[in-house]
């Protein structure tokens, strides 16, 4: 075990150490915030910047008026089409919008010109508005004033209330519960797809530069591989609980900066108001409602397992196929079987985990070990039965437990393994192999 935890020291303190680490973890926390606000300044400026844009409407059947916006203007003119159409080529206009006589009940040969491919925004707005007239001329037409229409249509806000085994109660938010279970499910799978890889990559380095074989004349190969997977591990989360760190300490200084609370802030003093008292905002006193339901121990306890849980798995294998080739080139075909599963287990995650937690299908995928790291945080924050949860954690350790000892026979030959390119055949004689 000493030998172990000395391959973990160095694993951990090698990488952690060194300035590209230090950079990508302070920097990241920044850079995507940054981007962001870019993007949205840009926005505005262009927004700001933007002419408005005229739209020449030629409206054979007379029925119908659109509004305009501030990016579009509607001119309304019975100009001829050819008239029309010039006036976009000289830049007169933006573009032109011909809508004959048409049937209402089949609204056919509404035809938009313009000098540019228009976007999909344009083309949404006025479909859109022609969809809203041409409804409202049939009810007009049909005896119905449209007004009352509009005045009977209602918005409905269903309230969602989860029943525990033991008779309470909760508030829940189906939109919250999706947000937790993609986020979790997303930075796993993206700590396992960064962290594999490098296990991967640090066993090849060592592997080609023959340092192995000194490491190995002192301890068993096992041990080394386990070292290198759990130091790795170690600087992962490391990596992680930094980040945690420095977003909350960022958006804390930038929303106090700008006279602004947190939400958390806010659901504080809404708990500390006296019994009976009226709630400043039913939306806030919602949210607080929908905060309180959510077990947020459980699910960052659950995260964390899962977490090293799925890195685990998954870095054994990932160590093993680092020491069955002597360069990441030669890696690609061995990739193959262990990104698969990972691949459907992100992409179940979307198809059915987040839109039904509870299906036989969502079930399987967070049961099953090579998919459930990612499957089981999209399930979790709607609420997991505790037989479950149990039955997903001991098949994810018995599963780490069979990808350690298939890498770990594969690592004790292939690692002093140099000069030859292995294939499948080769890896399964090195499985059987008892020496």
């Amino acid at each position: 075990m000493d030998k172990i935890w000395l391959v973990i020291q160095r694993e951990y303190l090698s990488r952690v150490k060194k300035k590209s680490f230090l950079l990508a973890t302070l920097l990241t926390p920044l850079i995507f915030p940054a981007i962001m606000g870019i993007f949205v300044w840009i926005a505005l400026e262009e927004k700001g910047n933007q002419s408005l844009r005229i739209i020449e409407v030629v409206d054979e059947s007379k029925l119908f008026f659109l509004e305009s916006s501030e990016q579009y203007a509607f001119s309304f003119s019975d100009r001829d089409p050819e008239e029309a159409k010039d006036l976009v080529k000289k830049g007169d206009r933006y573009g032109y919008l011909l809508i004959p006589a048409i049937n209402l009940k089949d609204p056919q040969g509404i035809v938009y010109y313009g000098n540019e491919n228009p976007n999909m925004s344009l083309i949404s707005y006025l479909e859109s508005n022609l969809k809203k007239k041409i409804e409202e001329q049939r009810l007009f037409e049909a005896g119905i004033d449209p007004k009352i229409i509009t005045d009977v249509r209602t918005s409905v806000d269903i309230k969602s209330i989860t029943l525990d085994q033991k008779g309470g109660e909760k508030v829940s938010d189906a939109t919250v519960n999706y947000a937790i279970g993609f986020l979790a499910g997303i930075l796993i799978y993206m700590f396992i797809f960064i962290y594999g890889t490098q296990i991967m990559q640090g066993v090849i380095e060592e592997k080609s530069s023959r340092i192995v074989e000194i490491l190995v004349s002192s301890l068993r190969p096992f041990q080394l591989m386990l070292g290198k997977i759990i130091g790795i591990a170690g600087v992962g989360l490391t990596q992680l609980l930094i980040w945690i760190v420095l977003i909350g300490t960022l958006t804390t200084l930038v929303t106090g900066y700008l006279g602004m609370q947190m939400p958390q802030e806010q659901a504080m003093e809404l708990a500390n108001m006296e019994v009976g008292a009226e709630l400043p905002s039913t939306e806030m006193g919602e949210i607080l409602q929908v905060i309180q339901g959510i077990d947020f121990v459980s699910i960052v306890s659950t995260f964390v397992f899962y977490f090293l849980g799925g890195y685990l798995l998954y870095g054994a294998l990932f160590a093993g196929i680092g020491s069955a080739v002597d360069a990441p080139s030669d890696a690609q075909q061995f990739m193959l079987p262990v990104t698969v599963p990972l691949i459907v287990a992100y992409m179940g995650l979307f198809v059915f985990v987040l839109q039904d937690p509870n299906s036989t299908t969502s079930f399987w995928l967070s049961v099953v070990p090579l998919t459930s790291p990612i499957a089981m945080m999209g399930r979790i924050s709607y609420g997991v039965p505790f037989w479950e949860l149990a039955l997903s954690m001991s098949l994810l350790i018995l599963g780490f437990l069979g990808t350690t000892w298939f890498a770990g026979r594969i690592y004790r030959i292939g690692i002093l393994m140099h000069g030859t390119k292995p294939s499948y055949k080769t890896i399964w004689k090195w499985l059987k192999s008892s020496h």
